[in-house]
This record gives C-alpha cells, sequence and structure tokens, in this order.
C-alpha cells in the first residue's frame, strides 16, 4: 500500500483524467493483488507494480481506442490543492517524485507539453524522470527491449525539449 499514491500520480499522467485514474489503479491494485503469487521475493516490488499499472492502462486504452480523451482540469486542480492540503498534515512524508516535480511545474504550458506527448514516448519520459526507474526497469514495466526505451526516451525528450524551446521564444526567454 505504501506505493498507491504514486502508483495513483502515475495513473493519473497517464490517462488524464482522475475518475479514468482511479479505475486503472483499482484494476492494476486487483490484479496485483491476485497474481501476488507470482512476484519473486527479493526483486523490486515497486517496479514489479509499475508494470501492471502500466500494462492495465495500456490494455484499457486498447478497449477504449474511441473514446474521445477527457481532460477535466477543475478537477485535477481540486485534487493537487487536496494533496497538497495532506501533505501539510503529514509533513510531506506521502509525497512522490512526480509530485514533487510538478511543484516545479508552475507553469500550466510545461505540463500540457509534457502531456502533449505520445503515449508511447510519454510513458518512458515519466517513468525515468519522474518516478526514476533505470531503463532495465522501464523496459521490465513496459515489456519491451531496454533498446526500444532508450529510443523512446531520446525522442520523447527531444519532443518535450522542442515544445518547451517553442514556450521559451513565445516568452522572450529565448532567442534564436
Amino acid at each position: 500500500m505504501e506505493f498507491v499514491p504514486q502508483l495513483y500520480s502515475a495513473a493519473l499522467r497517464m490517462t488524464r483524467n482522475p475518475t479514468d485514474a482511479e479505475d486503472v489503479l483499482q484494476e492494476a491494485m486487483l490484479k496485483a493483488y491476485r497474481g501476488y503469487h507470482t512476484f519473486t521475493e527479493g526483486t523490486n516490488l515497486k517496479a514489479w507494480l509499475y508494470r501492471i499499472l502500466t500494462n492495465t492502462y495500456i490494455n484499457a486504452y486498447r478497449r477504449e481506442s474511441r473514446r474521445p480523451t477527457e481532460v477535466e482540469l477543475g478537477e485535477l486542480e481540486d485534487l493537487y490543492l487536496f494533496k497538497r492540503l495532506g501533505e501539510v498534515e503529514t509533513g510531506g512524508a506521502t509525497r512522490s517524485a512526480e509530485e514533487e516535480a510538478l511543484d516545479r511545474f508552475v507553469d500550466t504550458d510545461i505540463r500540457d507539453a509534457v502531456e502533449s506527448l505520445p503515449d508511447n514516448f510519454r510513458i518512458p519520459v515519466l517513468l525515468a524522470d519522474v518516478e526514476g526507474f533505470s531503463y532495465k526497469e522501464i523496459a521490465e514495466i513496459m515489456d519491451v527491449p531496454i533498446g526500444t526505451v532508450m529510443s523512446r526516451l531520446h525522442r520523447g525528450r527531444k519532443a518535450l525539449q522542442r515544445a518547451l524551446w517553442k514556450i521559451a521564444q513565445e516568452r522572450g526567454i529565448a532567442t534564436g
């Protein structure tokens, strides 16, 4: 249960919708509970749970590929404020790496740049740069070769760099 807040944050970044994130997380936790006997003691439990979460998201995405993407920014902002209030009470002990990174992303344009990445690039970028997983762990989570992870990370980071550069130019922060 200690990873649930981090898993929820990751599910929210994947789905871009609080309700869908809750559904994906609930289904993933149920799968993890049912399949716990397949977990190898002594291996990375967090990576195992993220793999289940990622696979659950991908399966749900395929199942609902015809459904339009829903983004309710009001609810997302309310959730963010709610979580911030909870941190005051707990002293920030349950903060995920993603929440700490989002504190630095005060500009919605930056968050939008990350969220505008296609899933096959956004998920590896979030897992590596926000959640701190290694290439090997991401490969296991996404069930793809390490070379694919490296390629998707490179392309995702380049696309993010271009998007952020464009924002910087629009604001007069960067020239060129």
